[in-house]
């Protein structure tokens, strides 16, 4: 990858995630496999073990891979990016089931619907990734609805 390539992803995760994330997502010193649309524009980015770490959309942002969302829970302050449950869905976000509101203890302030969240279980432990449904205050304010539709969970 070039690395007006790589400044361009780290720019938009800096952006999209907040600051550190760019770095955190694509560091320096490692090597990313990108998959390019016949454009030439960046679709997936990888590491070098082709776990994905983003795909990239149409509209420029980032969509969160498993190893993606293991990297921002990992570099950025607890809470940033991250909607955090408890015991009681633990075993089904880890199934690859949606998180309901009801469940979320905690989450990011500035999280927005449609944002890019990593869910995490109270211990810290990374359980899925996947699309806000909702914006923070909604999640920890309703007792009903969908707070976070999985894409990619994480197995034991």
């Amino acid at each position: 990858m070039q690395d007006a390539d790589v400044h361009s992803l780290r720019t938009v995760a800096d952006y999209q995630f907040g600051a550190g994330a760019g770095a955190a997502l694509f560091p320096p010193e490692e090597r990313f496999e990108v998959q390019r649309s016949t454009t030439g524009r960046p679709q997936q980015v990888a590491r070098d073990d082709g776990a994905r770490l983003v795909s990239v959309g149409m509209d420029g942002r980032f969509t969160l891979g498993a190893a993606g969302g293991r990297r921002l829970v990992d570099n950025l302050a607890h809470p940033a990016a991250r909607v955090v449950v408890g015991d009681d869905s633990e075993p089904f976000v880890r199934d690859g089931k949606n998180v309901f509101a009801k469940f979320v203890q905690t989450v990011d302030p500035d999280v927005r619907a449609d944002d890019e969240v990593a869910v995490v279980h109270e211990r810290g432990d990374l359980l899925a990734v996947g699309r806000a449904e909702l914006d923070a205050g909604s999640m920890l304010d309703f007792d009903t609805g969908m707070a976070v539709m999985v894409r990619d969970s994480v197995q034991k």
